[in-house]
């Protein structure tokens, strides 16, 4: 059977994605470890939705909030 062969999301090295590449997906030790540092560098970040013109936070919208039931 051949192995499927991914590309190291690191350097982009062909790698054999199988059991025996104890590094997969990444080609080598090195490569794992640079990806790791960078996701507790932060360096791997969800954008923040932009807030669009006229876009108002909720509960500052200029009314008056209603009371809170007791």
């Amino acid at each position: 059977m051949n192995a499927r062969i991914v590309n190291c999301p690191q350097c982009g090295r062909p790698v054999a994605w199988d059991t025996a590449q104890r590094h997969r997906p990444f080609c080598s030790e090195r490569c794992r470890v640079i990806d790791l540092g960078a996701w507790a560098s932060e360096n791997y970040r969800i954008p923040e939705k932009q807030d669009q013109p006229g876009d108002e936070p909720a509960g500052e919208s200029g009314t008056p909030e209603p009371p809170a039931a007791s």
